[in-house]
């Protein structure tokens, strides 16, 4: 389970919402099997859809984070809920490449940087909000930082990071986004920036065994923040039998009966948990009986 935290200045000039993702992108590796580079990759996007979600208004609000850079590891998704409960998928969860000239996970290098990073935001409307930006770098929270800025002419500063074991195993992940508020002056403007550049990667600060609040309160020294929330997010999925049932009613009738001639039992796989769902010839039968009723 992760732990995130919501803090405001004083003054309401700024916000900061911290969160360490190690255990959700654990998960998140275990489920999906991902390269070194891949875990990297998706475990940021989660970790950013996380802080995403909770920055959500309604209990029933969903955003979902997408990456399509042209890269070898194809379309990155990351959907999350307003309590910040994040699930991932990755088109091709295994990418070896060599590090880059940092010595370091390639990131950019698997996703791609020809493309875009879409937001869309379910929030109950008749229809969701999208909101899609030119990839910058593809190392993702600068990404992120752009989406901001341009789609949502909000100020930001996203840091995000990963870091993985020898053994595949997640070390440390987390991340930050901290974002000015209509009314904020110059001073603040630099007192932030300054604070960002005098504190070390976030995934370096979370291996140390620094919290959340810890590494928030660091971002917004000068500010006197004040807590405005605490989540204990975890990696979530959401399916179930009857919305794999949906999709199967939405691929049409006459392809649904299809599969009841053809097979004698027909199996749907969630992309976002790996989890599978056996149907039966008699239950896909059952199911166009269902919907023709």
């Amino acid at each position: 389970m992760g732990k995130m935290i919501r803090t405001i200045a004083h003054d309401g000039s700024a916000v900061c919402i911290a969160i360490d993702s190690t255990d959700i992108v654990a998960e998140m590796e275990r489920i999906h099997k991902t390269s070194a580079t891949v875990t990297a990759a998706l475990g940021r996007l989660i970790t950013a859809a996380s802080i995403m979600g909770s920055m959500l208004k309604n209990e029933t609000d969903s955003v979902t984070v997408r990456l399509a850079g042209g890269g070898p590891a194809g379309s990155l998704i990351a959907v999350s809920d307003s309590h910040g409960n994040p699930r991932g998928y990755v088109a091709n969860p295994i990418v070896e490449i060599p590090l880059n000239r940092y010595g370091k996970l390639d990131v950019a290098g698997a996703v791609g940087t020809n493309g875009t990073l879409s937001v869309i935001k379910d929030v109950g409307l008749p229809e969701a909000s999208t909101g899609s930006v030119p990839i910058v770098s593809g190392e993702i929270a600068e990404d992120i930082t752009s989406y901001y800025a341009v789609s949502e002419q909000t100020p930001s500063i996203c840091a995000l990071g990963v870091l993985v074991n020898p053994d595949l195993t997640v070390k440390a992940a987390g991340g930050y986004l901290v974002q000015l508020l209509p009314g904020a002056d110059e001073d603040a403007v630099s007192r932030l920036e300054k604070n960002i550049n005098g504190i070390r990667p976030v995934s370096a600060m979370i291996e140390n065994g620094m919290t959340p609040e810890e590494i928030a309160g660091l971002v917004m020294d000068g500010f006197e923040p004040e807590v405005l929330d605490r989540f204990s997010p975890e990696y979530r999925c959401t399916c179930s039998k009857k919305r794999v049932e949906r999709a199967l009613l939405s691929i049409g009738k006459e392809e649904l009966q299809k599969l009841a001639e053809e097979q004698e039992s027909t199996e749907v796989e969630c992309h976002f948990c790996d989890k599978k769902y056996t149907f039966s010839r008699s239950d896909l039968q059952a199911l166009l009986r269902r919907s023709a009723g």
